[in-house]
């Protein structure tokens, strides 16, 4: 066997193979001895088949197997003699023309990129910093109790933060219009389910009292048909409750699960929490712009093949999501196509990772696998049950050790890059609105 590369681009390589035909017919001749040692035939008892009928039956089978291990054998050799690092699959093509006794393949492929490892010292990396206080968690308390507002029937007229049931009906050039028209409709006064114009003419009516009004549909409305169209609405209130919370008392406390009742552990508990959401949101912030850098200062291609692969991964990850919100996905067509941007990121910065991690030994310890497990068990009810549950198997604790190895890669980067601390609201980190 001979074997010849060839440069086709900055990933795509070329190796040309020459197999003997007299190296071919020996191992066709070989298989079709083992073969015959077993093979069934009706008249025959096993192993007892004449040499000929096993080769007049076999041989094309044997012909086609010998000479695909042949090609598999050189092609192996030759990218070890290489030192090449092979990415997906060799696509094999026959060669028309072939020196006599010969048989020559082409196998074209990918290798994975030379990454050298670039300099991070001039790459800019904000972290936000909060501390939890008091107001924070007076303010994840009141979240706690608007969740639990129970409405009761007011007499008066409606206001904001008011639930009031309805009937309208919505006419657009005299003409009841689709969707404009329900009864005993139900909604909350500035809880933003219904246009800001709509909910100013609910406001100030008591149960009872009906209203006729203009209203002009903003031009960026969902609906194409209404966009920007001027419609009447006629509008009957039929009742107005006003919200009730509950008390910050023994009862919440308990129906937030503290079992005693203690209201000053429940707002230890909701700090806890706090705690580690804001710690979860600084370090996703972090590993963003983290992962910006190593981009950037690692500019490197990629194999076709990893990135189709990855396409693909991510098309079927986002068929069995869409599959368990109970949708089918044989209507929807779900292309690997779309996340090729993805998939090129994530493969870039796999690549990336994985020499970083061997290159400055950022491997997972024990311990902090260890650490972090733990930690993620600190909001269950049982957390020792969760520890023994990743524990049980490899394949869960590998999930707990991948992510310590990106929060090692993420810790390092910060060392590296000009890492200042920004400080930030609660709100900005929630990403709440400012109103």
């Amino acid at each position: 066997m001979q074997t010849n590369q060839e440069t086709q681009g900055a990933l795509e390589r070329r190796i040309d193979m020459s197999v003997s035909v007299a190296e071919i017919d020996k191992e066709v001749e070989a298989r079709l001895k083992r073969m015959a040692r077993t093979v069934k035939m009706p008249g025959f008892r096993p192993g007892k088949v004449p040499m000929k009928i096993v080769a007049q039956t076999y041989e094309s089978q044997a012909r086609s197997e010998a000479i695909g291990a042949a090609v598999e054998k050189a092609f192996g050799d030759s990218v070890r003699e290489q030192n090449l690092r092979v990415a997906g699959y060799p696509r094999i093509e026959p060669k028309d023309a072939a020196a006599e006794g010969t048989l020559e393949f082409s196998a074209v492929f990918e290798v994975y990129p030379q990454i050298e490892l670039g300099d991070l010292s001039q790459s800019k990396i904000e972290r936000p910093a909060l501390v939890v206080g008091d107001a924070e968690v007076e303010k994840t308390v009141e979240v706690l109790r608007k969740q639990r507002t129970r409405f009761e029937t007011a007499e008066r007229a409606a206001g904001e933060g008011d639930r009031v049931v309805i009937d309208f009906a919505g006419r657009k050039d005299g003409e009841l219009f689709d969707g404009g028209q329900a009864q005993d409709f139900p909604f909350v006064i500035g809880a933003g389910s219904m246009l800001k114009d709509f909910e100013a003419a609910v406001t100030g009516l008591a149960a009872g009292e009906s209203k006729t009004f203009d209203m002009t549909f903003p031009e960026d409305y969902h609906a194409r048909n209404l966009a920007g169209q001027a419609v009447q609405f006629e509008v009957t209130v039929k009742r107005v409750e006003a919200a009730i919370l509950p008390a910050v008392d023994a009862d919440l406390a308990r129906a937030l699960g503290v079992a005693d009742g203690d209201v000053t552990k429940l707002r230890d508990e909701v700090r806890a929490n706090l705690e580690r959401e804001v710690k979860r949101r600084i370090q996703a912030k972090v590993k963003e712009q983290v992962m910006d850098a190593l981009l950037t200062a690692n500019p490197i291609e990629v194999p076709k093949a990893l990135v189709d692969a990855e396409s693909h991964q991510l098309a079927e990850n986002a068929r069995r999501d869409l599959e368990m919100r109970g949708m089918k996905t044989k209507d929807i067509p779900v292309e690997a196509a779309w996340f090729t941007d993805q998939a090129v990121r994530r493969v870039k910065l796999g690549l990336i990772m994985a020499e970083l991690v061997k290159a400055k030994e950022l491997y997972a310890k024990p311990e902090q696998v260890r650490a972090l497990v733990e930690e993620m068990a600190q909001s269950y009810e049982d957390p020792s049950e969760l520890v023994r549950w990743y524990y049980a198997q490899p394949e869960r604790l590998g999930q707990a050790e991948a992510v310590v190895i990106e929060d090692n890669v993420v810790a390092w980067v910060t060392t590296q890059a000009q890492t200042v601390e920004n400080a930030v609201s609660f709100d900005e980190l929630m990403g709440n609105n400012a109103a």
